[in-house]
Formats: structure tokens, sequence, C-alpha cells
């Protein structure tokens, strides 16, 4: 039997995939009632260890807010956007 027919098939890596970390709002939510935080960047993620240095963070609509924060992300979901936005908080993208 030949050789490409013996070889088992293997899946497809996809090299231009981007790589996020997600955080949801409640996450947020906590952080901001612990820490009486209103403006969140990527420093912020960094130092209570929800990131590392090399990571892009994505905002994640899960839970919810009930404080106007100010919030910079590589990445938003359209739930956390809107999320963000009724309570009267902006949104900045890296």
């Amino acid at each position: 039997m030949p050789l490409q027919r013996r070889v088992p098939k293997v899946g497809f890596k996809n090299i231009n995939r981007v790589e996020y970390v997600g955080i949801n709002l409640d996450v947020i939510q906590q952080l901001a009632e612990k820490l009486n935080v209103t403006k969140f960047d990527f420093d912020t993620f960094k130092a209570h260890g929800l990131v590392s240095k090399s990571d892009l963070v994505k905002i994640l609509g899960r839970g919810e807010l009930k404080a106007k924060l100010e919030i910079k992300a590589h990445a938003f979901s359209a739930s956390a956007q809107e999320a963000i936005e009724a309570v009267g908080g902006s949104i900045e993208k890296l």
C-alpha cells in the first residue's frame, strides 16, 4: 500500500488565528466593587492576574454591570458592548 494511504489524515491548524483571553462582565463588576475602580485597561487586568503581558483581551457579556465604567480592551462581544453602554459606560478598542 502506498505511504499516503497508510498514514492517517490529521486536522488543520490555522496559523492566522487570533487567540483572546476572555474576561466576563461579572468579573469586572466584582473588581470594580472590591477596588472602587471605574477605569479598566490592560494594566489593571494584568496587575490582578487575569492576563499575562503577551495576551489579547476580549470582554465577554456574561453577568451585568451596575456601575458606569470605562473599559479599554482589544475586542468586545456585541452583548458586552451593549451592556456597558446601557449603564452609561464607555469602551475603547486598543
